[in-house]
């Protein structure tokens, strides 16, 4: 078998040599062609290299972008203390996990009620009292770094806070109002803004500085009274009827008085201005009738005396009047004699 293969060679040799001079330029172009294959394959794993390191470094890129959504401040925090705070919305950068942490803190509005409170007023009644309060992290990085640290980020955990806050401000307001100054039939005398307004002062410094919460509005969005404060306040209520219908009794009875006073000296004025004309009239009529009597007398002294003395006989003597006088005296004579004779008709009687 080596010699079979030894005789191969040698043919193939002899068969190279008597081809040398007409394949010579044939077997360097094969050689040729052997050595540049190799040199063809080598860019290959250059390229997947690089392939992978742009992968590598896009993926590298994205973990260091950041969005900041609208209506959200995002704190970056380095090693697990916060770096910095994002307020702006859009892409931001940051180094890539562990070395820093992006963490979203929500501030938009949110409203929390303190539920129904049992407090004291001013002047020791008991009322039910229910607030409510509309708050917001404040958007500033100092204020959302206090939040985180006060409650950890959690909104559910600075509303209970927010609540015991509530619930304790309402306490100190409450005894610095009467009840009739929030439970009262007179609209002047109810003063729930300015309790609103007073609460509001009690908690919203505090909520800033403690939590970085900015308090929008307090409002009261239920108030009642237990059975006691009840009684009393219908009790006062009674109370103040009774003290207003007898202030406007007493103003009436004033009025009545003031009105019966003018008529009274309205009455007098006009009566006494009517005796004035009544005296005279009959001062005028007193001297009309003289001055009658006095024509009447001129012209028949016995027809007038005649006249005054039936006018003294109906003056004097009444039904039930009993006189025992001289019928020969006046007035009484000129019963038995009968009327005087007329001067006109005595002279015609006479021859």
């Amino acid at each position: 078998m080596s010699q079979s293969s030894h005789s191969h060679d040698h043919a193939a040799h002899d068969h190279a040599a008597h081809d040398h001079d007409h394949g010579h330029h044939h077997h360097h172009g094969h050689h040729h062609h052997h050595h540049g294959a190799p040199a063809e394959a080598g860019p290959f794993p250059w390229r997947r290299m690089g392939w992978a390191l742009l992968l590598v470094l896009f993926a590298v890129a994205a973990a260091c972008l950041v969005q900041v959504r609208s209506g959200e401040a995002t704190v970056i925090t380095r090693f697990g203390n916060p770096a910095r705070v994002l307020l702006e919305p859009g892409l931001n950068w940051r180094w890539p996990a562990p070395f820093e942490a992006a963490i979203p803190v929500d501030l938009r509005l949110r409203t929390t009620s303190s539920g129904l409170q049992d407090v004291g007023t001013r002047d020791g009644l008991r009322i039910i009292v229910q607030a409510y309060v509309a708050w917001r992290v404040e958007g500033d990085p100092d204020n959302v770094q206090r939040f985180m640290r006060a409650v950890q980020n959690q909104p559910d955990e600075a509303a209970r806070q927010i609540r015991t806050f509530v619930g304790s401000a309402l306490e100190t307001t409450a005894s610095s109002f009467d009840l009739a100054n929030l439970v009262n039939t007179d609209a002047s005398q109810v003063r729930i803004a300015d309790f609103e307004a007073q609460l509001r002062k009690q908690i919203d410094q505090q909520l800033l500085a403690t939590y970085g919460v900015r308090v929008v509005q307090v409002g009261i969005e239920r108030l009642t009274l237990p059975s006691v404060t009840l009684t009393a306040t219908v009790d006062r209520m009674r109370a103040e009827r009774e003290t207003i219908a007898t202030e406007r009794t007493a103003v009436g009875k004033r009025e009545a008085a003031q009105i019966r006073s003018a008529a009274e000296r309205d009455a007098r004025i006009v009566q006494a201005d009517a005796t004035v004309k009544a005296a005279d009239i009959e001062a005028q009529s007193r001297v009309e009738a003289a001055q009658i009597y006095g024509r009447a007398y001129a012209s028949s002294p016995q027809l007038y005396n005649l006249l005054r003395s039936l006018d003294t006989l109906g003056t004097v003597v009444t039904p039930g009047t009993k006189l025992i006088l001289r019928t020969d005296a006046a007035p009484f004579r000129v019963l038995v004699d009968g009327p005087p004779s007329l001067p006109g008709k005595a002279g015609g009687s006479q021859p």
